[in-house]
């Protein structure tokens, strides 16, 4: 009970001081006066991924989610994830109409697994309108990191309860990730090259805790790949100078995708969820940029992780998805270039392209060094595709190496914000 008051006064006390937080006061038995407020949630169902980051989510849920919850008299239903993509089967079978909104004490991960069960549901043209929270108790924390950086609130797991509660909304785009039959969709990054190594790869030093990052990425910089490929994009409008011409070629079949009957019945099923945006591709500017490439980096949300401002003019909700390309650049350059992820500083850099795109193909090649390996496809911080010869190249992955086509659906989800939007 100490904590809860704790935390209770801090809240308190950051009411004074900024005027944006919901509770008024501590009552004399140390609980919070909560204001009434048009759609505040009554019901939320919430996610606890105990495996996550530090492995902190069940402390943190114990200590200052579940709390701050029963302070605001809200009805809360919890499931602990016991394995990977357990949150994505429970939200595919759910009674919605139960719930005022879905939360996720974890990292990114949990969250996407979320909207992708959403929109799998037959339901999900209705689906999609829950509005949906995090607790920052992962690695990343990308998303929470974003919404209470736009309010210019610090990224702590009472600020993320306090928004929530609240019940002030934002939307959100979700691009959708295509090769061949299959689907993911994305709320968060997508990354080819320096980033996703760094990402996927130093997971074999996750014994060093966060610092694996920078140990790994250090490595990675002084033996650097570049990996051969290519790149189309319609741009946004004010970045149709980046890239040359291109038509766009709307054949995205993997030659290792195709359907066997046993799959057919799935297939059928998947006809009546979320296909994607409907957009006519075709009709497009396209542009186009080859490689070799170093980083190939897409983002949705500014913050890439509660310390990594990836790309500092994303929007929530603006149709569009921010490119951050390297294709060349010295290594003390490169160096220089990371040590200003922290506040968006390395988009200045003369060895970065960045731009916004409303579509997007990927063409993945080879390391220009070693013609044998390929690369790794990251998208939200899991693997989407490995090619040969890269980390665990052995295990299953959604999708293959190959072409791959991304659309953006403009504010399609709904998120818990700290401040209307």
């Amino acid at each position: 009970m100490e904590n809860q008051q704790e935390d209770s006064s801090i809240i308190s006390d950051q009411v004074k001081v900024n005027g944006n937080l919901t509770p008024l006061s501590l009552t004399t038995e140390g609980k919070l006066q909560w204001t009434t407020e048009k759609g505040r949630p009554k019901r939320l169902f919430i996610f606890v991924n105990p495996f996550g980051g530090k492995k902190s989510a069940l402390k943190i849920y114990f200590d200052v989610v579940k709390p701050l919850l029963e302070d605001a008299d809200v009805q809360i239903t919890v499931q602990e994830t016991k394995y990977q993509l357990h949150a994505k089967e429970v939200v595919c079978a759910m009674d919605l109409t139960k719930y005022d909104g879905i939360v996720c004490v974890s990292g990114d991960g949990i969250l996407v697994e979320v909207v992708n069960g959403l929109l799998e549901r037959e339901d999900w043209n209705a689906a999609i309108k829950m509005p949906l929270g995090t607790v920052p108790a992962g690695t990343g924390n990308g998303m929470v990191k974003s919404t209470l950086d736009s309010a210019g609130e610090p990224c702590t797991a009472s600020n993320a309860v306090v928004a929530i509660i609240r019940g002030h909304k934002c939307s959100l785009d979700v691009a959708t990730i295509l090769q061949g039959d299959t689907k993911f969709f994305s709320v968060l990054m997508f990354a080819w090259g320096l980033v996703a190594d760094i990402d996927i790869e130093s997971e074999k030093y996750r014994w060093m805790g966060s610092a694996r990052l920078d140990f790994y990425g250090l490595q990675r910089m002084l033996c650097l790949r570049q990996y051969s490929g290519r790149i189309s994009f319609v741009p946004a409008p004010g970045f149709e100078a980046y890239g040359e011409p291109t038509r766009y070629n709307g054949e995205f079949t993997s030659t290792q995708s195709s359907v066997n009957p046993g799959q057919e019945q799935h297939v059928k099923a998947e006809q009546y969820s979320y296909q994607g945006p409907d957009v006519d591709l075709t009709n497009l500017e396209w542009r186009t940029i080859n490689g070799p490439f170093i980083s190939v980096w897409l983002h949705n949300v500014p913050w890439g992780g509660e310390d990594t401002m990836a790309a500092p003019d994303a929007k929530f909700a603006d149709g569009n998805l921010d490119l951050i390309l390297i294709k060349d650049c010295p290594k003390l350059g490169l160096l220089a270039l990371m040590t200003n992820l922290s506040d968006g500083g390395h988009v200045k850099s003369p060895h970065v392209m960045y731009l916004k795109v409303k579509a997007f193909i990927l063409e993945p090649g080879q390391r220009t060094k070693d013609p044998t390996k390929g690369g790794i496809i990251d998208i939200d911080g899991e693997v989407l595709a490995r090619g040969n010869g890269t980390y665990k190249h052995d295990q299953k992955t959604l999708m293959t190496y190959d072409k791959l086509q991304i659309t953006v659906d403009q504010g399609l989800a709904t998120l818990f914000c700290p401040v209307q939007q």
